[in-house]
């Protein structure tokens, strides 16, 4: 497990809604402007899995390379990260809009969907580890290594300001939606989303699975903390630990933390391809399985979106 001395920062200052305001003239015209579909009465579904890659992940790296592309800060080396898979494929996508290189760094059991899309993106991928903390180890020998530069797969203003345009959206087109669930792994798209819901008043519900729980436990010690990571959804949300950017902000009146078991996230995601025909990784339904097994029951006044961030998965199981 990680040290709190060895786990790389790239925090650089707090994220602030001017932040997520810039990466939205950066990204404008360039992401697929998110879809909301009805659900239910008072019930909405961001499909952000339609996003470039894959997953809302396109969006913060997005801003991330554009930013440093513009400050002329890309080595001849490109662009290196540790991914559980959808951040890499959002960087490699990113990075093949720029024209410059892209070392994709993946646990070993990174699933083979992911895999073949990061090398068909044109990708170096490179598999390490058990899991996402070993990747990210590797990550950083290479980069000390080869003068790349750093990226994250989530602990990075650049790239949760990106997520964070996805808030702006949803808000732009439903003004009335009072909450917004989403699944939380390292932190990126929860510090992202609850940094503009904060200005629109909105309501957010971050939603983890009970054995990969880094923000709960960060908010319950006041820091970021390392957890173990155990869950069906690990491959995307299976950060040891959460941002201080997503800490501090899961500790904010519009915000609430609840965990799910990893039946509830097995039934929900069969439930959204059972009812609604849509075909979602495990993190994706990780925030619907919030509501469907009362992690989080909802004011009868509430307007409820919840966002399905991701879709880079094998749908063979969900064949009935």
């Amino acid at each position: 497990m990680l040290s709190h001395e060895s786990h790389e920062t790239h925090e650089t200052h707090a994220l602030t809604y001017d932040d997520v305001k810039a990466a939205t003239g950066r990204v404008g015209g360039r992401v697929r402007p998110v879809t909301l579909a009805q659900a239910g009465q008072r019930l909405w579904f961001a499909l952000e899995f339609l996003q470039h890659s894959g997953s809302f992940k396109a969006r913060g790296a997005l801003n991330f390379t554009a930013a440093r592309t513009q400050s002329c800060a890309v080595p001849d080396a490109g662009i290196a990260i540790a991914s559980g898979g959808n951040a890499g494929l959002a960087c490699a996508w990113a990075a093949r809009e720029h024209g410059v290189p892209a070392t994709v760094f993946v646990p070993e059991a990174a699933p083979a969907v992911k895999v073949a899309a990061l090398r068909a993106l044109g990708a170096d991928v490179r598999q390490v580890g058990s899991e996402y903390a070993e990747a990210a180890q590797a990550c950083a020998a290479y980069v000390a290594e080869s003068g790349a530069l750093a990226s994250h797969a989530y602990d990075h203003p650049l790239i949760a300001a990106g997520a964070g345009t996805l808030l702006e959206e949803i808000h732009a087109a439903r003004p009335s939606v009072t909450s917004v669930v989403v699944a939380v792994g390292g932190g990126g798209l929860f510090a992202g989303v609850a940094t503009a819901a904060a200005e629109h008043g909105v309501r957010v519900v971050a939603v983890e699975p009970e054995h990969c729980r880094a923000l709960n436990a960060g908010l319950a010690a006041g820091r970021p903390v390392d957890v173990p990571v155990r869950s069906v959804a690990a491959d995307s949300l299976g950060a040891r630990r959460a941002s201080a950017h997503a800490v501090r902000l899961a500790a904010r009146p519009h915000v609430r933390s609840v965990l799910v078991p990893d039946e509830a996230i097995v039934a929900a995601r069969r439930a959204l391809w059972r009812d609604h025909r849509v075909a979602v990784e495990h993190g994706a339904a990780t925030a619907l399985a919030a509501l469907r097994c009362g992690a989080y029951a909802p004011d009868p006044d509430e307007e409820v979106c919840v966002v399905l961030c991701g879709a880079n998965t094998d749908p063979a199981d969900l064949a009935v």
